[in-house]
């Protein structure tokens, strides 16, 4: 059994150089499928010169087709039996291809998601290897000593061989702040321990997560119409298929956080149209009332929150109960339930 590593990416070459080193320390090697999705900045330089150390194939798109086209596309450019999606703004950490192979290895049948961490230290960096600053961040970088300049960079060499001093400086979720790191923890609880909870493919990640090739493909991959919850999409297809979500333990990567390019799925809502359109289910219809009780300022009335997967089941149970299920029109009910809480809980 072997696998391709997918990477997204458009835009962040410095970023994308990084994480391509990390690849290149992998304690076991796999392919690596790059995706340019219409990038105008250095990344077809990047991945020419990463191409020394990786077998890689690369994949052009002259003009830019999107997350899905993107992790579709690199999909079908693979040839390893599991493909691992990646970002080109996040590090692998060094036994990551190792931890999710074992894991397949073991048991068939699986959408495994790994470990998602951040690094905030590089969220004012346009390059964190030479600490360049983003456009518009020049000042408050410039005013900081040289100490903490130095502890916003992280570098190749690091990347290569003293990993260790990049875990350290870490948290746990995809970016800052209490509602990512609420929602790893939520998401990750559930996939330890709540196993038979039927709504995991809500637990499913963007980046550090996969899935057999044959039965992505099988399923059509993502949704070319969607670029925000596209994982959570084609991770329902792949549950309906039969495979079930699991986590792939101590499978760590690490995002290269920048202050701008957060997807909330609480303000970029032409998701949910053609999510819901797909699947017309209460518990898709729901999703937004689950992130909004996460919220740091929670934006849904105390008794109609929803803090866990298991709730969003049952939650879910007893609005069909109550509406029957050909009642629960679009996505945008969510917002209703938001104001009937009686519906909910």
């Amino acid at each position: 059994m072997r696998a391709s590593v997918v990477i997204r990416s458009k835009d962040e070459a410095a970023r994308l150089r990084l994480t391509l080193a990390s690849l290149a320390r992998q304690t076991e090697p796999a392919e690596v499928v790059v995706v340019n999705d219409g990038s105008s900045d250095q990344t077809s330089h990047v991945i020419d010169d990463a191409a020394r150390e990786l077998r890689l194939i690369r994949v052009d798109h002259g003009a830019a087709k999107g997350r899905s086209a993107a992790s579709n596309a690199g999909a079908e450019a693979a040839t390893g039996d599991i493909l691992i999606f990646l970002d080109g703004d996040t590090l692998a950490a060094p036994d990551l291809v190792e931890r999710h192979l074992a894991l397949h290895r073991a048991t068939s049948g699986l959408v495994a998601r790994g470990e998602t961490h951040h690094l905030r230290c590089t969220r004012f960096l346009e390059d964190p290897e030479t600490g360049t600053p983003r456009p518009g961040e020049e000042g408050r970088v410039l005013a900081m000593t040289d100490g903490e300049r130095a502890r916003l960079r992280v570098t190749r060499r690091e990347v290569q061989s003293d990993f260790g001093a990049i875990e350290r400086r870490a948290q746990r979720g995809v970016y800052p702040g209490t509602g990512p790191r609420v929602l790893w923890d939520l998401e990750m609880d559930a996939l330890r321990n709540h196993t038979d909870c039927p709504v995991l493919w809500a637990a499913a990640s963007g980046s550090n997560q996969s899935v057999d090739r044959k039965a992505y493909l099988a399923v059509g991959g993502e949704d070319p119409e969607l670029d925000t919850n596209e994982h959570r999409q084609v991770a329902l297809c792949l549950c309906n298929a039969g495979l079930r979500m699991a986590p792939v333990n101590g499978a760590r990567t690490y995002h290269l956080t920048h202050r701008h390019g957060w997807r909330d799925p609480l303000t970029e809502t032409a998701w949910e149209g053609i999510f819901y359109r797909a699947h017309p289910l209460p518990e898709v219809a729901l999703l937004p009332l689950l992130w909004g009780s996460l919220a740091d300022k929670p934006l849904v009335p105390e008794a109609a929150r929803i803090t866990s997967l298991p709730a969003l089941a049952e939650a879910a149970r007893r609005l069909a109960g109550v509406l029957g299920i050909e009642n629960v029109r679009n996505a945008h009910f969510a917002a209703t339930i938001s104001l009937r809480p009686e519906l909910a809980l």
